[in-house]
């Protein structure tokens, strides 16, 4: 590609409505202009532990995300490369054997809880939006999407929000939402606040 990319972040607490925002902006501007990459895809392999001592990692430090890597293959797209992206297993803590190959676009939409917290990354964005929702909103959010999604129980959902969630919510993801252009409060449900996103971003896109 001869002309950089825009690169746009959405952060937020988990269970916050990231994703639903992250589907309208991309609803919105036409998906063969926008690359999603999502941070969940670059959780380190585990493969070498036991499956229990799988469970128990704290899947909500930045060091559980192998960033490094995510940062090479933004770099690389943002130069016109082709990246062959890591797919996850949320149910066994792997990852997959294939990859999924992401090819350089006109935008590039990087979604994930942790992605303001670390500096290098931060500074590829161009555009950066936190929606940020209610803890009892996302609590009951993220219940219900590792249940249905990720085969997990209720105590083992409310076990890991209360020893890692929540403390890495407070110690990593609400303190960096300073970092962001826009706020979102309610997530998608802001139609509002979704409109100025918009505008912002056919802003920069005509720069």
């Amino acid at each position: 590609m001869s002309e950089n990319p825009l690169i746009i972040g959405v952060a937020g607490g988990s269970g916050s409505g990231k994703t639903t925002v992250v589907n309208y902006i991309c609803d919105e501007f036409a998906a063969d202009n926008i690359l999603r990459i999502e941070h969940d895809s670059y959780y380190r392999e585990l493969d070498h532990l036991p499956f229990e001592e799988r469970t128990k990692q704290n899947f909500d430090h930045p060091a559980s995300l192998e960033t490094e890597l995510m940062i090479r293959h933004i770099k690389a797209l943002m130069e016109g490369y082709p990246v062959e992206v890591p797919v996850y297993d949320f149910e066994k803590h792997t990852r997959k054997e294939e990859t999924i190959t992401a090819t350089p676009s006109k935008v590039i939409l990087i979604d994930g809880i942790l992605i303001f917290s670390e500096p290098e990354l931060r500074a590829l964005m161009d555009v950066k939006i936190y929606v940020d929702t209610d803890d009892d909103v996302r609590l009951l959010r993220r219940l219900q999407r590792d249940i249905e999604e990720r085969g997990r129980s209720v105590e083992s959902v409310l076990n890991q929000y209360q020893k890692f969630v929540r403390p890495m919510h407070l110690e990593f993801v609400e303190p960096n939402k300073r970092y962001a252009d826009v706020i979102i409060p309610r997530g998608g449900k802001n139609k509002v606040a979704l409109e100025m996103v918009y505008a912002l971003i056919r802003s920069q896109m005509n720069k």
